[in-house]
C-alpha cells in the first residue's frame, strides 16, 4: 500500500515492541527491511513465547504523544533587538508518554511488556499511523508486511528505546488508566510504508 493520502483520524494507530529471543544487533538496523523483519508475527504479552521476528502490541492505548523528529531550534535573545534570533542547535531526544486503559495482565511480572518496564533493556519500537484497520484476521494482521499493515494506507516509524516507567492511575468513576513512559535511544527511522 502507500502512505496515507487523505485527511482522517488515526483511530487504528498502533505501538508495538519487538520480542526476539536475543537482542538484535542495533548497529545493523538502518534500513526499512531490517526493521520490518523484526515485526512478522504478533504474540501476546502475557503467555506469549518470544521467538525470532515476533512482536507484542501495546494494547488499549487511549492517547498517543506526538511522534517524529523534534525541532533543533534555539531562541537567543539579542541585546537591543525586539525579537530573539533563532539558531540551529542540537535536538534532545524526547521521552514519549502514552495514556493506556490499564489491563493488569498485560503488564504483570512475567509478561513480556511487564518485564521490560524499568529493566533498562533496549528494544526496537514501532509506531504505525493507521486510519483503517488492517484486513487480515491472523497473528500477522499488524505485521510489517504487504498483507499485514500494507493492506491499508500507513506510515511507520521505528526507533530503539526503553520502556522506562508505568504509573497506574486508579479511577473511581472511569476506567483505570496508566501512563507508559518510553525513552529514545536512537533517532526516528521513517516514515516508511509497506
Amino acid at each position: 500500500m502507500a502512505h496515507i493520502s487523505a485527511i482522517g483520524a488515526g483511530l487504528f494507530s498502533d505501538l508495538s515492541v519487538a520480542a526476539a529471543t536475543t537482542d538484535p544487533s542495533f548497529t545493523s538496523l538502518t534500513t526499512q527491511a531490517s526493521f520490518d523483519a523484526l515485526f512478522a508475527t504478533e504474540i501476546a504479552s502475557a503467555g506469549g513465547v518470544k521467538a525470532a521476528n515476533t512482536f507484542v502490541r501495546v494494547a488499549n492505548v487511549r492517547e498517543f504523544p506526538s511522534v517524529g523528529t523534534p525541532a533543533s531550534i534555539v531562541n537567543v535573545p539579542v541585546y537591543g533587538q525586539r525579537l530573539s534570533q533563532t539558531i540551529g542547535g542540537q535536538a534532545d531526544a524526547p521521552s514519549l508518554e502514552l495514556t493506556l486503559n490499564y489491563v493488569a495482565t498485560d503488564w504483570a511480572t512475567g509478561s513480556i511488556l511487564g518485564d521490560l518496564v524499568g529493566s533498562g533493556k533496549q528494544a526496537v519500537i514501532r509506531f504505525s499511523l493507521l486510519n483503517a484497520e488492517p484486513t487480515l484476521t491472523t497473528t500477522a494482521k499488524y505485521s510489517s508486511t504487504a498483507t499485514g499493515l500494507g493492506s491499508v494506507q500507513n506510515s511507520i516509524y521505528y526507533w530503539i528505546g526503553k520502556l522506562e516507567a508505568l504509573l497506574v492511575n486508579p479511577q473511581l468513576t472511569d476506567a483505570n488508566t496508566a501512563t507508559l513512559t518510553l525513552s529514545m535511544q536512537s533517532k526516528f527511522f521513517g516514515a516508511y510504508t509497506c
